[in-house]
């Protein structure tokens, strides 16, 4: 009974990432191939291990907590996320367009996130609840994994474009990284720092904003030409 329980929260936690999943694979006019976006979703999971082991350590080293917000925990996260894309999608001869870039940084912020959603609800095992399952998925759903796969997409937006301009390449990418962990940090700290309603302001208002970047952002990119410059 208790394994099909721990089962039953596996799939809780996947379902978040798997909604948003669906709904960013629609943007893209060209389909990526079934085995290239769980492959990324896959080692988006696996990189969220990483990112545990190095934010318990920055923890111990540092009792700031601005400096953990944002450097153990914010810029760890991004950095790791797009170090998926650098390795296992830049070199993919899958990846033909602009748009694919900012695709598979939305795809592995999602199963980043996915990792983050199944540790929550096993954290609360054995004594969770079909209706506080629902209640926990339903708001990492509209916050926590949106952030994750938004920030992926700033990343991306940045990295795509920084193809296109080989001088400031490393700048556009550092740019996109410092934005979307500000971004990150900004919504963590508020959720952390600020107690009552008023700690949801700034998170709906990261939200907000950064869907409404990354969706011009697709736009942008689908404008673009080939990409044909990536070795």
């Amino acid at each position: 009974m208790a394994q099909n329980m721990t089962y039953f929260l596996y799939l809780f936690g996947f379902l978040p990432s798997i909604i948003w999943l669906l709904f960013y694979l629609r943007k893209d006019v060209h389909p990526e191939s079934n085995h290239a976006v769980l492959k990324i979703f896959f080692y988006g999971m696996l990189i969220a291990f990483a990112a545990i082991f190095l934010e318990i350590g920055f923890k111990k080293i540092s009792s700031n907590l601005l400096l953990y917000v944002f450097i153990g925990g914010a810029m760890v996260e991004e950095y790791l996320k797009y170090l998926v894309i650098k390795f296992k999608v830049l070199r993919s001869s899958e990846l033909d367009e602009p748009v694919d870039i900012i695709l598979y940084m939305i795809i592995a912020g999602l199963g980043f996130a996915a990792l983050e959603n199944i540790l929550i609800l096993i954290n609360y095992h054995p004594f969770l609840e079909l209706p506080k399952t629902l209640e926990i998925i339903t708001l990492r759903f509209l916050t926590a994994t949106f952030l994750h796969a938004l920030c992926s997409g700033v990343v991306g937006y940045f990295l795509a474009i920084s193809f296109f301009n080989i001088r400031k390449q490393k700048k556009l990418l550092l740019m996109g990284l410092g934005i979307a962990t500000i971004l990150h940090g900004l919504y963590n700290l508020s959720i952390i720092k600020i107690d009552g309603w008023e700690k949801f302001i700034l998170p709906i208002i990261i939200l907000i904003g950064t869907a409404s970047f990354v969706s011009i952002s697709f736009k942008k990119l689908k404008r673009l030409k080939s990409i044909c410059i990536i070795k």
